[in-house]
């Protein structure tokens, strides 16, 4: 596979005031094929940093135009990277999306929207530590943090 065929994505997702029933959140995202960079960001209202975490994802699945791509996705969300790596969707989908404890996946909108996006590419999930310098994961959460400004600036 040649380089240009390899999509890298570092996303992240943040939510102001997440423990409060109104808050605010924010997903970014940066795309990067060969030398070329593209950065995407936005947020919602009402919201937590879970699904602004699955947002910053899917919103960048949704910029690829053709299935010819090697995707690696960059996250710091343990969330969205053990869910991949140990399947549990897969248990989620028999048991009709329930959990473990029997009870509704939460989420459940987000995470069929992203299974059909995965099932158009061959993407592999790496998880690296928030916070710890990469350049990349780093600019993912200022992006987040710009569409939490946005949101808060538009209401």
């Amino acid at each position: 596979m040649v380089a240009r065929d390899k999509i890298i994505i570092y996303c992240d997702g943040a939510c102001s005031g997440n423990q409060y029933r109104i808050n605010t959140g924010g997903w970014g995202a940066i795309l990067k094929h060969g030398d070329l960079l593209k950065e995407i960001h936005g947020g919602e209202l009402n919201t937590t940093n879970q699904r602004m975490e699955l947002t910053a994802c899917i919103k960048s699945l949704e910029q690829l135009k053709s299935g010819k791509y090697y995707v690696a996705v960059y996250t710091d969300s343990a969330y969205l990277v053990n869910c991949i790596h140990n399947k549990w969707y897969t248990a989620w989908r028999k048991n009709g999306w329930k959990n473990a404890a029997k009870k509704p996946v939460e989420n459940r909108d987000l995470w069929e929207k992203l299974l059909k996006l995965l099932s158009l590419y061959t993407v592999v999930f790496i998880k690296v530590a928030g916070h710890s310098g990469n350049k990349l994961n780093e600019r993912a959460d200022e992006l987040a943090r710009q569409g939490i400004a946005k949101v808060k600036k538009a209401g």
